[in-house]
């Protein structure tokens, strides 16, 4: 995910990214624990866009605190 297209999306579409992304790494954190993750890079991927993700919503956040 671009952070671009993270941008470009409500804070309501965020807190639901968010929400998605969450499940999908504890559904990937679970399938690497069963030795069944076909890419471990996915892992890293996710929580990334995690990242990216609350780093826009804390941005949002700290603008509307200034203005």
């Amino acid at each position: 995910m671009k952070p671009s297209k993270v941008r470009e999306m409500s804070d309501v579409e965020l807190e639901n990214e968010l929400s998605n992304l969450k499940s999908q790494l504890f559904k990937l954190r679970f399938q690497s624990a069963t030795n069944q993750l076909d890419n471990p890079l996915q892992i890293k991927s996710v929580r990334k866009d995690i990242a990216r993700v609350k780093t826009i919503m804390r941005e949002r956040e700290l603008k509307a605190q200034n203005a």
